[in-house]
């Protein structure tokens, strides 16, 4: 019987890292790890395989099918307060524009600009797409007569999470179903 993993190339194998209460240490980006990582995690004891793909490695003495799904044996606490990214920004602004709502060609944005005292926080920064960030220029939004959407905030990494669950990724193993976006239907 044909099976899809059996034909995958093990780089094309990547395990999906549960925390130790099975939930995954990040949505988005979805927690992934090379089939090397996952294996050496696995020989070093520092995690259980919960699913495994039909693909297997071999080495002279063991065979061994790729694991699909690991579990941490000690929970990690996730920090309660994510670092400030231009990747972690765009993640709390949904990836679009907080002035006019287009996705296209993000930047960041100074709400009260620099060269007016604010500051690169949280606070003070929201996504903006190229044009709308050109016509406001150095000035507040009220200035540039511009509304703002949804005003800055600094976001829990609780609320990060919930984001990237709105964004799934190109490509979902079927033996992750059970632990990802529990919500909506996926195409694998």
């Amino acid at each position: 019987m044909y099976h899809p993993d059996l034909l995958r190339h093990p780089e094309g194998c990547p395990a999906l890292v549960l925390n130790a209460d099975y939930t995954p240490l990040s949505y988005y980006p979805l927690s992934l790890w090379p089939w090397q990582t996952a294996v050496k995690a696995v020989f070093l004891e520092r995690v259980d395989i919960v699913a495994a793909y039909e693909r297997e490695v071999h080495s002279p003495s063991l065979a061994m099918k790729l694991p699909s799904v690991i579990a941490l044996r000690q929970y990690v606490r996730p920090s309660e307060y994510p670092a400030f990214t231009r990747f972690n920004l765009f993640l709390r602004d949904r990836f679009s524009c907080q002035y006019c709502g287009d996705p296209r060609e993000l930047t960041f944005d100074h709400v009260t600009p620099r060269a007016q005292g604010g500051r690169t926080t949280w606070d003070n920064v929201a996504t903006a797409c190229a044009p709308c960030n050109l016509k406001k220029g150095g000035r507040t939004p009220r200035e540039a007569h511009m509304h703002i959407l949804r005003h800055p905030f600094r976001p829990t990494s609780w609320q990060l999470q919930e984001h990237g669950r709105s964004f799934p990724p190109n490509y979902l193993h079927d033996s992750w179903r059970d632990y990802l976006y529990w919500d909506i239907e996926l195409e694998a």
